[in-house]
């Protein structure tokens, strides 16, 4: 297949070919017109097809459109008639002043970790229908929201659990011996870093386990994370914030950060799936 021309009926084909196409193109019709034209299609196809899931988990590499296709998904939910929730693993990140005492105690380059209590707690609650508040993170002030600030789901159908590194599991540890770039080499040369996060992998297959259907989104390349993330950092920050924004060389680093777990979950995590979904360099669904 090649980019650009997989329709509406040819993703339903390879991802649920048992749906009433009638009923498809209808909800398909409905959603918002300027939305990516992939991203509506498989919207529509999951609202129809996962109705029965409970927490559906998204996960890909940095600027795949992950928090993208979660909306529309949980919008055509709500056209077809069910509720849907969207949470992102990004609003777990814990506190920066924790974070700080992190990096000052385990490695400097521990820049972002979770509350995983609250994961787990949050998760638990919406999957046994319970009323919960479902947290908030304001990266612009890179602290969590406000508890008051936080949406309150009530009675969720459907869960939709979206992150860059959702459904990680621990390397083997011979491949923790080599660096995969030069961030890694020139200030993780001992891999106590890479040990540790490869540890808290392990903490982290307990979030896994309340979901029951799993998207991934196949990058092309880190090449494509990186202009990708970077149109994110243009399009977010407003013009008259110029100070908001990473630069190319801050940027480069921050993805460093994330090319080890991205390109596990490439090799690792694609073909456990339950729907893959592989972007060519044009952002384009190109395969499954």
């Amino acid at each position: 297949m090649t980019s650009g021309t997989l329709t509406l009926h040819a993703i339903a084909d390879q991802l649920a070919p048992e749906l009433d196409r009638r009923r498809l193109a209808d909800l398909h019709g409905r959603l918002p017109a300027d939305a990516p034209i992939d991203w509506r299609a498989v919207a529509a196809i999951a609202a129809l097809a996962l109705r029965n899931k409970r927490c559906v988990g998204l996960s890909g590499g940095q600027g795949a459109g992950k928090s993208t296709l979660a909306a529309l998904i949980a919008q055509a939910a709500a056209l077809a008639g069910r509720t849907a929730a969207v949470c992102s693993l990004d609003d777990f990140y814990l506190a920066k002043g924790v974070r700080l005492q992190l990096a000052r105690t385990v490695h400097p380059l521990l820049a972002t970790t979770h509350d995983l209590a609250l994961a787990l707690a949050v998760l638990d609650d919406v999957l046994a229908g319970r009323s919960t508040r479902l947290p908030r993170f304001d990266k612009g002030r890179d602290e969590p929201c406000p508890r008051s600030h936080w949406p309150v789901a009530e009675s969720v159908d459907t869960l939709i659990f979206e992150g860059w590194c959702l459904g990680v599991e621990p390397q083997p540890e011979a491949m923790l011996r080599s660096p995969v770039n030069q961030l890694e080499a020139e200030e993780d040369r001992d891999g106590r870093w890479r040990a540790y996060v490869n540890a808290a992998c392990a903490r982290y297959v307990r979030l896994w386990q309340r979901v029951d259907w799993w998207i991934y989104i196949e990058v092309p390349d880190m090449g494509a994370v990186r202009r990708w993330r970077m149109a994110q950092e243009r399009s977010n920050v407003p013009e008259a914030a110029p100070h908001l924004r990473m630069s190319e060389a801050q940027l480069d680093r921050f993805i460093a950060h994330y090319e080890r777990l991205t390109q596990w979950q490439q090799s690792n995590f694609a073909t456990r799936a339950d729907w893959r979904l592989r972007l060519g360099h044009d952002h384009r669904l190109i395969g499954f």
